[in-house]
């Protein structure tokens, strides 16, 4: 599933292109992908609307337009935006203002699209947690020292932090040496604020990369994001780590397969 970087990718694609295009037709190739409302509305509240704004919650991406109500666009697995697009694979099409077309692609059909007046009352955006760019060090703390869960499921908990989902999960806690399955409050002052610094940091970073292309995710362009190339941990179960050459392992966690490093996390 994109997750933060890969979604704020997108964000920034998009708004350099078709924020302030009208949305002049709308072709729902595969009805299954709009969960509210109607289809007919869906298309009606749409047409003839300009996008104003692009925003990003978590892991998902809202497009306000001028007649007050909000695109509200969830990837999840294998969800895909693409401009331009030629509507032969996409589930649902948008024709723009400037004669190209937005497509929406989706090969399992478990993304999520709505047209919402009010994106703020969805009842997944009000269990959100904060944003990790959002939170001070000394919160992060207290965050962190309230809880007994283990380190790698928390990070991934949306309603405690929002956008963090197993891929960068994995690559922050190696890099700041935390065995997954330590429990959050155990972590020492030091560690949590390292922690803290590197998610930070590896989330920047992915970002500036165009996000992880491991699955189904692309760029608003087609194009791949280039951060896989930097994963440490992350899809290499067996391979040499870089940093202390024993091999990595996957288990099982959270009921997700979690990479790490036995050696050089503790």
């Amino acid at each position: 599933m994109p997750e933060l970087p890969e979604v704020e990718t997108i964000k920034r694609d998009l708004e350099k292109i078709i924020a302030g295009k009208k949305i002049v037709c709308v072709c729902v190739h595969n009805p299954l992908v709009i969960r509210q409302p109607s289809v007919e509305k869906f298309k009606k509240g749409l047409t003839g609307a300009t996008i104003k704004k692009i925003l990003r919650r978590a892991k998902v991406l809202i497009l306000e337009l001028d007649n007050k109500k909000s695109l509200v666009i969830h990837l999840k697995m294998t969800g895909q935006l693409v401009y331009p697009g030629d509507a032969k694979k996409s589930r649902v099409s948008f024709y723009l203002s400037d004669g190209k077309i937005l497509d929406f692609n989706d090969q399992r059909l478990f993304g999520e699209l709505r047209l919402l007046d009010d994106w703020r009352s969805l009842k997944f955006i009000q269990g959100l947690g904060p944003e990790p760019f959002a939170i001070t060090l000394s919160v992060f703390k207290q965050m962190l020292a309230r809880k007994k869960t283990k380190i790698k499921p928390l990070l991934m908990d949306q309603a405690f932090i929002s956008g963090i989902g197993n891929l960068y999960a994995a690559e922050v806690l190696f890099r700041a040496r935390i065995n997954p399955e330590r429990s959050s409050n155990s972590l020492k002052s030091k560690e949590s604020q390292v922690l803290y610094q590197v998610i930070r940091e590896v989330l920047r970073e992915a970002i500036r990369c165009g996000g992880s292309s491991v699955d189904d995710y692309v760029r608003l362009s087609g194009k791949k994001g280039n951060y896989a190339s930097q994963h440490m941990v992350y899809g290499r179960e067996g391979q040499l780590c870089m940093e202390c050459k024993s091999k990595i392992k996957r288990i099982a966690l959270g009921g997700r397969g979690t990479y790490y490093c036995p050696q050089c996390q503790k």
